[in-house]
């Protein structure tokens, strides 16, 4: 396989790599962005092929590479795959759920060169926290884990996704970043993508939740700064602009799956119209520069209005293209979540709906479920 370099006149350098070691992990949450058909072990690349990714995307300008899952450290191998990274040259980012074998693989981490700590939390009580997570006992190891971080002088951030079953203990969780010496600390409302998606109905908070969850953040950031960085991730169905997906389509971020299969974001397997390539057939430079599917909404050429003609489409990109085709059942049409989209409406009033009724019973993310993608119905909206 011969490297190609994107020419940078035409294709941005990708800035980070989501490596997606495996989907196996001791968590089932119930709004995991892994995609509901979840690849097996046997269906994992080697050490060997990931190191090849890594040195590629190296020399593609990559800058850092955030070893996620399922849970990373389920991998034997992540020692020796981190050690990759830090021998050439990129910055290592461990997303972890901190429980299973990740803490008996911290030391081994730390002394190959890892950079940084990205520990999840379901919830602040620990009774909370199982219900979301679907484990037993898995609090008590988070914090003993997160504790052994801060002790190695490795940074830390705490990500808490927020929905309605844990929206009250944002305080919670500002409080927890704080006593586990946390550098930084992700408040990302829920995104409405895989087991998200499944499970909308029984995440989806009320909007005034939504807003007093801002206040407080917005608070803490006053108080905390200098001491704790908190991110605000608002949650698309109550915004009114949308996110430029994963920092614009196919010119940030490479993902790479645990069988190799490269996507422009982490859910962009639900657009089943698009070609996706794999490692194991191209070199990632191709894949990044001439791919189908990183072509196909990379830029503004392919908006629809109101898109191609707005003044924010260089900066939020049309908004998620995953997204769109939930709701709008067109991947190509402006993102719903859009206040300047003319189903934007029916997006709030969806969402008012569900965070009304009774919510139904969580389902949990698993290997070899027959859950049935909503999107192969048709669109609500």
């Amino acid at each position: 396989m011969n490297a190609i370099t994107p020419n940078p006149q035409a294709v941005p350098a990708p800035v980070g790599l989501l490596a997606e070691l495996t989907h196996r992990c001791p968590l089932r949450c119930p709004y995991c962005s892994n995609p509901l058909e979840l690849d097996r072990r046997s269906r994992e690349l080697d050490t060997a092929t990931w190191q090849r990714v890594l040195t590629e995307a190296a020399g593609l300008g990559v800058l850092h590479v955030h070893l996620s899952g399922g849970e990373p450290t389920a991998r034997n191998d992540i020692v020796e795959i981190t050690e990759t990274c830090a021998k050439l040259g990129l910055y290592s980012n461990l997303i972890t759920s901190g429980v299973g074998g990740a803490l008996d693989k911290l030391q081994a981490l730390y002394d190959v060169g890892l950079d940084h700590v990205q520990l999840s939390v379901q919830g602040v009580d620990a009774q909370n926290a199982e219900k979301i997570g679907g484990l037993r006992n898995a609090q008590p190891q988070k914090l003993a884990f997160a504790q052994k971080v801060t002790g190695l002088g490795l940074p830390l951030t705490l990500n808490s996704v927020i929905h309605r079953g844990n929206i009250h203990e944002v305080e919670g969780f500002i409080d927890l970043a704080v006593k586990l010496g946390a550098k930084r600390l992700e408040v990302a409302h829920t995104q409405y993508y895989g087991w998200a998606y499944v499970n909308r109905a029984a995440l989806m908070p009320n909007k005034a939740d939504v807003d007093a969850s801002i206040r407080i953040v917005e608070a803490a950031r006053e108080r905390l700064k200098g001491q704790l960085v908190i991110d605000l991730v608002v949650p698309d169905y109550y915004a009114k602009y949308p996110k430029a997906c994963a920092g614009g389509w196919g010119r940030k971020l490479i993902n790479v799956t645990p069988q190799g299969k490269v996507l422009p974001c982490h859910a962009a397997e639900t657009i089943s119209q698009l070609e996706f390539w794999y490692v194991t057939e191209h070199a990632l430079g191709d894949i990044w520069a001439n791919s189908p599917a990183f072509t196909a909404y990379r830029g503004t050429d392919w908006m629809q209005e109101p898109c191609r003609s707005c003044d924010r489409r260089e900066k939020d990109w049309g908004g998620c293209r995953c997204q769109a085709l939930a709701l709008a059942g067109d991947a190509a049409a402006t993102d719903p979540a859009c206040s300047l989209s003319p189903l934007h409406a029916k997006v709030r009033a969806l969402a008012s709906e569900e965070a009304a009724d009774t919510p139904p019973d969580y389902v949990y993310r698993t290997i070899g479920s027959n859950v049935r993608s909503p999107l192969k119905e048709e669109a609500p909206l």
